[in-house]
């Protein structure tokens, strides 16, 4: 019996160890996460943060031209531990972040459109994995709008 159980700890050991490792090594198919907020469909699942027209929140009014605020909000999210550039570059682009302990990514798609006063920047945040992301995606999009405002 004892032998039974040791090795079903090392079985269940293996298996989280495997279950890591997946979550850190899967490719990324950039063009699939590479989504445009202002056309992107909220998905049902309480894992992600829209900032579009229907969204969770209303597209963000800029008075920084957009190449101005996409370079400020690019050094913003690249600060941010766990991000990185996934896709696009300028005025539209997709960061990576993922979690401390698992590594769990996240995708974050930005795009700034230029306006009479400025730009308007629409954001996209969603998780890969799971349900639920217990707010991590709209703390990161408000975090990142807070920093981004004058």
């Amino acid at each position: 019996m004892k032998r039974l159980m040791s090795t079903l700890l090392i079985l269940a050991l293996i298996a989280l160890v495997a279950a890591f490792a997946a979550v850190r090594l899967l490719p990324t198919d950039a063009a699939a996460w590479h989504t445009d907020p202002t056309t992107a469909v909220k998905p049902d699942k309480p894992n992600n943060w829209l900032v579009a027209a229907n969204g969770d929140a209303a597209p963000v009014q800029l008075t920084l031209p957009p190449d101005q605020a996409a370079a400020k909000l690019d050094a913003i999210a690249l600060a941010s531990p766990g991000t990185t550039k996934l896709a696009g570059e300028g005025l539209f682009t997709t960061y990576i972040t993922r979690s401390k302990l698992w590594g769990f990514p996240d995708f974050t798609s930005v795009k700034l459109t230029p306006t009479a006063t400025g730009s308007e920047l629409t954001l996209f945040a969603r998780a890969r994995f799971g349900y639920s992301d217990m707010g991590v995606n709209q703390a990161r999009v408000e975090n990142w709008l807070a920093q981004l405002q004058p």
